[in-house]
């Protein structure tokens, strides 16, 4: 009896502890593999984001070949500079674009400036705000004489199918090229979304785009926070148009 209780007892140990370790290498298992995919969606994620910066500034793909995270990094690395301005307008020495935490970081800002041979060909700003169902987020490029759009895009919202979500249309963001967003006198004014197309005979065409049809508040929500985002630059901005006009 004895022995067949201490056969029991070695039996209960052994499955016991062989469940302790089984459970431990998967543990283990799911842990790396749970880190190695948070890695790659934030490198899928800051791929889409830098994809977004591109394309506002101009850069597109090849007929036929769709950029891949590679080409992003490539391009962006060769032919984007980053660096952190304040409000004031002063770049921040030794700051880059991801040093930033928005939750402890205050009075810096990202900033993109493309090159081109050795050229300044535009700059780029992240911009964010509420549209109808939540906050868009997107880029907003400038031509480099610091007062001319140069391109917009939205790299996430959560706007209305067919109504809000048109922002992401190139329709809707190519309207934006070529636009000014401020006025003969130097000051910011932004660039409004107006219900319908814009009369060009309207003296005010010059810093207005076509609007979408039944998305008046993200349409407002985005006139709003681009205005918004301007004036969060518009020192720097002011430094850029002075130099480009003298």
């Amino acid at each position: 009896m004895l022995k067949e209780e201490l056969l029991v007892m070695h039996s209960n140990r052994y499955t016991i502890l062989f469940t302790m370790f089984t459970t431990m290498i998967l543990a283990f298992v799911l842990s790396s593999v749970y880190s190695n995919l948070e890695e790659q969606t934030q490198r899928n994620v800051q791929a889409d984001i830098k994809k977004n910066i591109l394309s506002s500034l101009g850069f597109t793909p090849e007929k036929g070949k769709p950029w891949t995270t590679e080409n992003v990094e490539k391009i962006f690395k060769s032919s984007v500079t980053s660096f952190v301005v304040d409000k004031n307008g002063n770049v921040i020495p030794d700051m880059l674009p991801e040093d930033i935490d928005p939750k402890v970081t205050t009075n810096a800002y990202p900033l993109y400036k493309k090159m081109n041979d050795g050229k300044v060909d535009g700059f780029a700003i992240p911009i964010s705000g509420k549209g109808l169902w939540g906050t868009m987020y997107g880029y907003f490029a400038i031509e480099p004489d610091g007062a001319t759009a140069k391109g917009i895009t939205f790299y996430k919202h959560i706007e209305t199918p067919g109504l809000g979500a048109e922002v992401d249309k190139p329709w809707f963001q190519q309207n934006y090229i070529g636009k000014k967003f401020i006025d003969e006198n130097g000051v910011l004014i932004g660039i409004q979304t107006v219900k319908g197309k814009v009369d060009q005979s309207s003296p005010e065409a010059y810093h207005q785009v076509d609007g979408i049809s039944g998305a008046t508040i993200t349409s407002r929500g985005l006139n709003e926070f681009l205005l918004k985002d301007l004036k969060i630059y518009d020192a720097y901005l002011k430094q850029i148009r002075k130099n480009y006009n003298s």
